[in-house]
């Protein structure tokens, strides 16, 4: 398990490859949180064995006044931090991006950059990262041509710009025009990793590989003045998204920042189910029969999936299935409920015994209870720990290899 202290590291100006330029100066870096991204090729069983989370230290976030668009609990969200030596120029790359052309950090001087390293065969965590880039364009609303996401392949197995431009298809970033996914020979993303400090673990066997999930947020003179760190809590994205565009913003020059939309971290009580709170359990009648009812009260010391849904709903549709399916993989150590929104028991009915679904299922017939959760729309999916307080709010559908990730790290 990697060592999650701070640590010294020397960059010197030589890496080995003329493509890396790094400063000659001694960083501090935060030790990473480690992911491991499995490719399509591997099976379930073998996601079950490796699927994990090597455990860090919780980082200690910039104070508020550091950052003046953001409250404390924002900076928390974002894991974010100050770099021990501001001013220091983030190190230089050059690769090619999703369409083949040229991409070096010099081609953003002028704009924020908010950088990551993401893996172009991920299924689950990066995924909800690029959910969080696009719905932070939307908090950025016209002043999103002043930030860049840039994103660095971590995957030497599947070097091919065609591959990165496929991935960012698949996660309706294709149109986004401020969205560069940048790859290069092995060598190449190996030396730019190391460059940046970030971990990367190979697994020749089946292709795979783990790797750190820093943030780097470059100012636009170029230098790198902030870290953050995407995990579990990038799952939820109002307020994620909203903490990456205001850092972002914040960091342009003063006359050039705009007003972010959207919110940071709510405050949590009772009487609601913002990340943090532990809202009071309801009952509902089961909807295969109305005369039982349902808790939504953790289950037993497990962690309790609470999914929102309504039978007219086509996302909803396509993220059933993923649902049963995680549902008989982690069933005995996770409860599952699934609430029925503003339907007739009959249109609901048909709708679970079309996808065979067998965990326990109930109406929330006015929506009464969805708004409670203040559920923006459907799907939605709220996560409560073994005590019953919330710890991920996504709305939207997951696919099975996403909400699996993210109940294996959390539990």
């Amino acid at each position: 398990m990697p060592d999650k202290a701070e640590e010294d590291e020397t960059h010197d100006r030589d890496t080995g490859d003329p493509s890396i330029r790094v400063p000659s100066v001694t960083t501090k870096r935060r030790g990473s949180v480690w992911m491991l991204w499995l490719t399509g090729a591997v099976t379930v069983a073998v996601a079950v064995a490796l699927v994990i989370v090597y455990g860090s230290a919780q980082a200690q976030p910039a104070s508020a006044d550091v950052m003046p668009g953001i409250t404390q609990a924002t900076a928390d969200l974002l894991q974010l931090d100050g770099t021990d030596q501001p001013g220091v120029a983030a190190p230089a790359f050059s690769l090619t991006d999703q369409n083949g052309a040229p991409m070096t950090l010099n081609q953003f001087q002028g704009r924020s950059v908010v950088l990551t390293f993401n893996d172009d065969q991920c299924t689950d965590l990066c995924t909800l990262l690029a959910e969080d880039v696009l719905a932070a364009n939307t908090d950025l609303g016209a002043a999103q041509n002043t930030v860049a996401f840039v994103s660095l392949n971590a995957n030497p197995y599947f070097p091919a710009p065609a591959t990165v431009k496929q991935w960012s298809d698949q996660q309706g970033l294709g149109n986004t025009a401020n969205w560069y996914f940048g790859t290069g020979t092995p060598g190449v993303l190996s030396a730019v990793a190391a460059a940046y400090g970030v971990p990367i673990q190979l697994d020749p066997a089946d292709r795979t590989v783990q790797h750190g999930t820093e943030i780097f947020f470059i100012d636009p003179s170029g230098n790198e003045t902030r870290l953050g760190e995407f995990g579990t809590e990038s799952a939820d994205t109002a307020p994620f998204a909203y903490a990456v565009a205001r850092v972002a913003d914040d960091l342009l020059p003063a006359g050039e920042r705009t007003t972010v939309s959207g919110h940071g971290v709510l405050s949590a009580n009772t009487d609601n189910a913002e990340l943090g709170s532990t809202p009071a359990p309801v009952e509902l009648p089961k909807l295969s029969d109305p005369s039982t009812t349902v808790s939504t009260r953790a289950d037993d010391g497990k962690y309790t999936v609470i999914n929102f849904w309504g039978s007219t709903c086509t996302a909803c549709a396509t993220e059933m299935p993923a649902l049963e399916s995680e549902y008989r993989l982690l069933g005995g150590r996770v409860a599952f409920v699934g609430v029925d929104v503003d339907d007739k028991t009959a249109a609901g009915g048909a709708f679970t015994q079309r996808f065979g679904t067998t965990y326990d299922v109930v109406s929330d017939a006015t929506g009464a209870v969805a708004g409670r959760y203040a559920i923006t729309g459907l799907p939605y999916t709220v996560v409560l720990d073994p005590g019953g307080q919330v710890v991920i709010r996504h709305p939207g559908a997951f696919t099975q290899d996403q909400l699996d990730y993210l109940l294996r790290s959390l539990g």
